[in-house]
């Protein structure tokens, strides 16, 4: 049956130069956006009346989404990013071409020029005095009423899921408009955009596992890249008091609502600043990013705000602590690391996570109290075990002066206070190096420039980083990372959608 339409709307295309004069086209220059006619001319005071005494001339384009014929009138809807705009053929005015607008089918791109009015039911309207077909849509769209709703498929085919659903359009627009306001807010407090390497010779910056891949001319091997932090702070040694990247980082793990492997953070450094100065920070950066970036969908009433200053304060032993004891799991039930090996199945905690009590009380911290904490939540005194570049508070040995952000059960910031002292980062990369000969695959490599960086001074020093698509997420209100990611991974399927088909 497709291939029987898909053979119809060939042969009118077949059809289109004999009829369409200058088709095909290589342009259509003067074209305003739907959107921007929209927000010109749809409001009250653009009465019919104004319009028929005024005489708007518009050019504009788009996908046509729907047509009807009632006698000497056609009416229609072209789209253009996630916008609708009704069009207006009439058989008087396009005397020629008016008998074949049969030739025009639901999903071909057309480009239009006419005046603008309203009908009686008071819709916009581009009342069109020429036509110019721009593109063929070979293919029909989904039925129109049923649309395009399977999830899967709309991840894979981004460009028909974007063509169906105006809301999925609002939606990346959104994140467009909110990765603005990110860097409108960086500039305003001094921070200068840079970018660094994608391609690194060792995993540095995050405990993670990487993507693997071989420079054939350099016959070396290299890690796709888990975190910019080494190269920022590289920067700010070299006299960046305050440096940002929002970068593209990719981690060798697991996919789920709140994972994808490839990711997007805005990550950024302070000289002269601290773990507690970077927490105001997190709080006026992203109410700034709230406020400034209006919600998708165009709601009426906007929905409540997420960010309120000031986040709440939690102390991460603590928190975990409690949520052991009211599972009834006293402190000698994990005391041993045979102990915390037993038990942590029971608590849906990872086995391979909990070697070390501090460990294991992280992995009680993720597992039962970060999913939750709803209201932004700053979590604060990491153990150093797990901060190997965090600088340790000044009135202890085994907490760093370190905080992450959670909202609605997800962590959405991490910021720290930066270890400056060569010869203790030095030695936390050593261990690292040892972790990893024991098993433990989220581990960093040892990095020497890095270390003689330091050796020539990293003045004190904070970093934050913010997760975009989370973000997007929160602010959006979506249930998951992958509809806030244009093109999400996504495991082979047969069929022409996965990108792989025949020659």
């Amino acid at each position: 049956m497709e291939k029987d339409l898909i053979a119809q709307r060939r042969a009118k295309k077949e059809r289109w130069p004999k009829v369409f004069p200058g088709y095909p086209p290589d342009r259509f220059e003067g074209v305003t956006d739907p959107r921007e006619i929209r927000e010109a001319y749809d409001t009250d005071d653009w009465t019919a009346e104004r319009f028929e005494a005024e005489e708007i001339r518009c050019r504009t384009a788009g996908r046509l989404m729907a047509k009807r014929k009632m006698g000497k009138l056609t009416f229609g809807h072209i789209a253009s990013g996630g916008i609708r705009l009704q069009v207006l053929f009439e058989r008087g005015r396009l005397e020629d071409l008016y008998p074949h607008l049969s030739l025009l089918d639901v999903g071909d791109l057309i480009g239009v020029e006419g005046h603008l009015m309203r009908t009686r039911t008071g819709e916009l309207t581009v009342n069109v005095h020429t036509l110019m077909p721009l593109q063929k849509c070979l293919r029909p769209l989904p039925e129109k009423w049923h649309g395009l709703r399977d999830v899967e498929q709309r991840f894979r085919q981004r460009y028909l899921d974007m063509i169906m659903n105006p809301e999925t359009t609002e939606r990346f627009l959104f994140r467009s408009r909110l990765i603005r306001s990110l860097r409108e807010f960086m500039g305003s407090r001094g921070y200068e955009e840079v970018e660094t390497p994608m391609l690194h010779s060792l995993i540095g910056g995050a405990a993670a596992r990487p993507f693997v891949t071989h420079h054939n001319a350099l016959d070396m091997e290299l890690y796709l890249r888990i975190a910019p932090e080494l190269y920022l702070k590289r920067l700010v040694v070299g006299g960046f008091p305050r440096v940002y990247e929002i970068n593209r980082n990719f981690r060798n793990e697991g996919l789920d609502t709140h994972h994808n492997p490839e990711f997007t953070m805005l990550e950024c450094y302070e000289a002269y600043a601290s773990a507690a100065d970077y927490m105001g920070f997190t709080e006026d950066l992203l109410c700034h990013a709230e406020a400034h970036t209006p919600p998708p969908g165009g709601e009426e009433e906007p929905p409540p705000r997420v960010f309120a200053k000031p986040f709440p304060r939690l102390d991460l032993r603590s928190a975990a602590r409690e949520a052991l004891a009211e599972r009834g799991i006293r402190e000698e039930d994990w005391a041993g690391a045979e102990a915390r090996e037993r038990i942590a199945p029971d608590l849906e905690m990872s086995r391979g996570k909990v070697a070390s009590e501090e460990r294991f009380l992280v992995e009680a911290f993720e597992t039962l109290v970060a999913p939750r904490l709803e209201a932004p939540t700053f979590v604060m005194n990491f153990p150093l075990e797990v901060s190997p570049l965090s600088r340790r508070k000044p009135d202890s040995e085994d907490t760093v002066d370190r905080f992450e952000l959670y909202v609605q059960g997800m962590e959405i910031c991490n910021g720290f206070s930066e270890l400056n002292d060569p010869d203790d980062q030095r030695s936390r990369f050593r261990d690292q190096v040892r972790a990893k000969a024991r098993g433990q695959s989220e581990t960093m490599d040892y990095d020497e420039d890095y270390c003689t960086a330091l050796e020539y001074g990293l003045p004190p020093a904070a970093g934050l980083g913010v997760g975009i698509d989370r973000l997007t997420m929160l602010l959006s209100r979506c249930p998951s990372i992958r509809e806030v990611i244009l093109f999400p991974l996504l495991k082979d399927s047969e069929g022409p959608e996965n990108g792989k088909g025949k020659a």
